[in-house]
């Protein structure tokens, strides 16, 4: 994906795929967790952030926890197969592109290499809204289950083809899947999730498709690509057979008037101790109410609250597209090289990979004790200040020179940067702009805006990806570098003045923090 693999780079969407470095950030998340975290903290697991009954057994009414984080892991497990259609790209496309390749028996070119590699947007765009209302009609469990066949298919044709075609028509249709699995996963885990596990479990998706991207790094570079693609194929398969034995999203069963299937599916999830028959009665309300109250789509569709949660979910992800995050992995290279290590491209691709995974992880801890909006605060805060700092030190180098003196005296500053940049970005706005949508919306029109934004997230990529040469060549890269600074600016006041902080509120509540009447929570909010 970067590299010595620029093409790769460039091919490859990054919403997130992409120790923990630096005592600034250390003492700044340091400091944040101690103005705003939560006062109930006594038992928790130092390793994991969890308290241990929470995860083994039930306390009071609040339900036992482990069987939500085994479902969302479970789940997942699509990401990973996606991460890994991901990260394919890096380690091959340079490898295949090459005039001595053997690993096919045909010659492939540095355009077709592109297609192979960028193509993958393109499938996912299109499913993206199709696949919302096939998760409507059948539910999120057998929608992720059946993605297995276009999965594995795509991997098969990958693996055994015979021409450009096949590899593209084999990209094309894992990039189906992996598209709809970044709409059917979230919705999955936001509606198996108690509201106060709801972040954590959501951030799992970003979590382990950076997991996937490392995986083909680490894999891909020290592999064959035939023995590569064999494992790739596993991955789907070895997750329908953990995922068969999930429950079924509870919300999709009552709103299918299926509620014995729906209390068994919540007391798998909650526990026997659980109050399940309080929360059934809960989610039976609601559906009745949308029943009894019909809204047309137009209507749910255009209320105060749907247009802001519209709104919030698509300026999220279009300030994830334009963070810079595509310009930063494709500039690795030279910006180790600026720094002055001399370590192989593939090593830096796999560092890079492994500070994802440890940021993305650590996001997953504290993003139901800090909240969405002051992890997306600081995200687009560092990454302000580094795309500034990356800006100021390529445009110097174009000015002066490699080996000018003032170039020279700051060999530091691209490493850090990009380290602090990654980090803050697989912190914030790499996880939290997937799960908004599970967070903010009525089920009535969740799939609609959990799909459209997922929609305009891969065209977004494959725009920025396809362009990001052009740009770079027409302007410079310092300049492209404080374009996209200039992006997370704006995108920070946005934060700050629109959207709301949703950490361990239920679904009526955050409508009245969209701007329903308190009045309404009963009639049109709790749908």
């Amino acid at each position: 994906m970067f590299g010595s693999n620029l093409l790769g780079a460039m091919t490859v969407p990054l919403f997130g795929p992409h120790v923990v470095g630096g005592l600034i950030t250390a003492n700044i998340i340091t400091s944040i967790a101690t103005c705003a975290s939560e006062t109930n903290t006594n038992g928790r697991m130092a390793n994991l952030g969890v308290s241990q009954t929470e995860l083994v057994g039930p306390r009071g009414d609040s339900g036992r926890k482990l069987p939500q984080y085994i479902a969302a892991l479970a789940a997942t497990l699509g990401a990973l197969a996606a991460g890994t259609m991901l990260g394919w790209s890096s380690p091959v496309v340079f490898k295949i592109t090459q005039p001595n390749n053997t690993d096919y028996n045909f010659d492939i070119s540095e355009t077709e290499g592109s297609w192979i590699g960028s193509v993958i947007n393109l499938g996912a765009a299109a499913i993206c809204f199709p696949i919302g209302l096939v998760m409507d009609a059948i539910g999120r469990k057998k929608t992720m289950l059946f993605l297995i066949l276009p999965f594995t298919l795509g991997w098969l044709l990958i693996t055994f083809g015979t021409s450009v075609g096949m590899l593209i028509g084999g990209r094309l249709i894992t990039g189906i899947a992996g598209g709809a699995f970044c709409v059917t996963a979230p919705a999955y885990t936001s509606e198996i999730a108690q509201d106060s596990i709801r972040g954590t479990l959501g951030s799992y998706f970003q979590l382990m498709i950076t997991v996937g991207i490392l995986f083909a790094y680490a894999v891909g570079s020290y592999t064959s690509v035939f023995l590569f693609n064999i494992l790739c194929t596993l991955i789907p398969i070895v997750f329908g057979i953990v995922f068969f034995f999930m429950p079924e999203s509870p919300k999709f069963l009552v709103v299918k008037n299926r509620n014995d299937e729906a209390r068994e599916a919540l007391i798998k999830l909650r526990g026997t101790n659980y109050d399940v028959d309080y929360e059934l009665d809960s989610l039976k309300l609601s559906a009745e109410e949308a029943q009894n109250n019909p809204v047309s789509f137009v209507s749910a569709i255009t209320k105060k609250t749907s247009i802001k949660a519209i709104i919030i979910c698509y300026a999220l992800m279009i300030f994830q597209q334009l963070s810079g995050i595509n310009a930063v992995i494709f500039n690795t290279s030279s910006i180790f090289a600026a720094a002055g290590a001399t370590i192989p491209a593939a090593i830096a691709t796999i560092i890079i990979g492994v500070i994802q995974v440890i940021a993305t992880f650590v996001s997953s801890l504290v993003v139901d004790k800090l909240g969405r909006r002051i992890l997306l605060l600081f995200s687009a805060l560092v990454m302000c200040l580094c795309s500034t700092a990356l800006g100021v030190f390529f445009f110097l180098q174009s000015t002066h020179g490699e080996n000018s003196d003032i170039v020279q005296s700051l060999f530091w500053l691209p490493l850090l940067s990009l380290s602090l940049f990654i980090i803050a970005f697989s912190l914030g706005f790499g996880p939290i702009p997937w799960m908004m949508a599970g967070d903010l919306c009525n089920i009535d029109i969740k799939a609609f805006v959990g799909s459209t934004a997922g929609t305009l997230n891969w065209l977004l990529s494959f725009t920025v990806t396809s362009t990001f040469l052009a740009l770079n060549t027409a302007i410079g890269s310092g300049q492209v570098f404080w374009m996209f600074a200039g992006i997370m600016l704006i995108g920070f006041v946005f934060i700050f003045f629109v959207i709301p902080e949703t950490k361990g509120k239920s679904l009526q509540e955050i409508q009245v923090m969209l701007g329903a009447t308190p009045q309404d929570r009963n009639v049109e909010d709790k749908k």
